[in-house]
């Protein structure tokens, strides 16, 4: 798990559309194939790149757990004299306002689509783990072709649906009717779980409902507590790590799965959970709904056991200093008294470096069980930490 920010979800299916939302017309270009789009990872697992939106450029988030994309009410390339009331959408943490502008053309690689609109809301940057997004690119403007996402390579494309450009194993997927959104189903504990929604956007690993979890039944599985944002606000989660996950053909080992409360996003869209780019990025992946299959062949990274926690301390990344966002259920920094909101500006002497995410400093927090960390506080005092496994 990503123990050192604040793991970020996105998910929203517009409530109520508007029968007047033309999908617009897409086509792909001939050599659509060789038009290959370079992505950056965010801090928070999204899929960051550039597009174009009516000549714009723009920078998106490729969210395939979203019905229709979504342009950010602060982007430039927004019209606000175009823009009308929409109703309200879904949204992992609640319900968010949503308006709606008709677009000209929208452009992705090789993709190219023709009038159409998009819908309009708040993204924050703690919904799309970087500042500065413009748009969550859905299913409505990708949703007819194939996507091959090369995480390895940080890079994806926009293919013919029926293509094959590389072989691995197979699992089920469908766009849903009812949702608009990409399916699939995965067993887990013997029990076959579905549908689970196949979610780009979505920074964690596998998420599932607590009454998917409850059928699966392993009440003794060692357990703690996370925390995510959606566009909607945060959401607290239980958090374990199962020895193995079944998707389609692909047997996963040591698999991060998170567990919603009761009525939670996933029961609320009557969906089992969301499959997410915590999972997907250790793949080279095929979407191909129309086509009725994701595929999945394994990068160097697969079956890595996933980074745990032994502070649990989850924090954000301010520009000098480290908020904590949540402090995990069980864990040494639970027993010590920490809470939200406490402020770290140094670890073992060496203050928070600019690039912290990507520094060495950060690996403090999953340190060696009995690792005793020295955290200098922003008022002025030190706290030390002791390391365990917790989960």
């Amino acid at each position: 798990m990503r123990s050192l920010l604040p793991l970020l979800l996105i998910a929203a299916t517009p409530a109520n559309p508007d029968p007047a939302r033309d999908p617009g017309y897409a086509v792909l270009a001939p050599d659509t194939e060789q038009r290959w789009v370079p992505f950056q990872l965010t801090a928070g697992n999204q899929i960051r790149f550039a597009m174009t939106l009516d000549g714009v450029p723009v920078t998106a988030i490729l969210d395939t757990g979203v019905s229709f994309s979504v342009i950010a009410r602060g982007s430039r390339a927004l019209d606000p004299a175009q823009v009308r009331p929409g109703g309200s959408a879904s949204a992992i943490g609640g319900v968010v306002p949503i308006g709606w502008m008709t677009t000209r053309s929208m452009s992705v690689g090789g993709l190219t689509r023709t009038g159409g609109g998009i819908g309009v809301a708040a993204l924050p940057e703690t919904a799309t783990g970087s500042a500065g997004v413009d748009l969550l690119v859905g299913r409505d403007l990708i949703g007819e072709a194939a996507i091959d996402i090369d995480y390895a390579g940080h890079r994806f494309r926009l293919l013919s649906s029926g293509r094959l450009p590389f072989g691995g194993a197979v699992a089920p997927l469908r766009l849903s009717p009812e949702l608009n959104v990409y399916q699939s189903e995965i067993m887990l504990g013997g029990r076959r779980l579905g549908p689970m929604v196949v979610d780009t956007g979505d920074g964690s690993a596998i998420t599932v409902s607590q009454a998917a979890w409850a059928s699966v039944g392993p009440a003794s599985r060692p357990m703690t507590s996370a925390i995510a944002y959606g566009l909607a606000g945060p959401v607290v989660t239980a958090l374990t790590i199962v020895p193995d996950l079944m998707l389609g053909d692909l047997d996963a080992r040591e698999v991060e799965v998170r567990v919603e409360a009761a009525g939670g996003f996933s029961q609320g869209i009557a969906a089992a959970g969301r499959i997410g780019s915590g999972f997907l990025q250790h793949y080279r992946v095929l979407l191909d709904p129309k086509a009725g299959r994701m595929v999945l062949s394994a990068n160097a990274d697969a079956g890595t056991p996933p980074l745990r926690s032994t502070s649990g301390l989850l924090v954000g990344v301010l520009t000098d200093r480290l908020r904590v966002v949540h402090v995990m259920r069980g864990s040494p920094a639970e027993a010590a008294g920490w809470r939200n909101g406490d402020t770290i500006c140094s670890v073992d002497g060496a203050p928070i470096p600019v690039d912290y995410a990507g520094n060495r400093l950060a690996s403090w927090s999953v340190a060696a069980p009995g690792t005793v960390v020295r955290l200098g506080m922003c008022d002025g005092s030190a706290r030390s930490l002791t390391t365990r496994s917790f989960y």
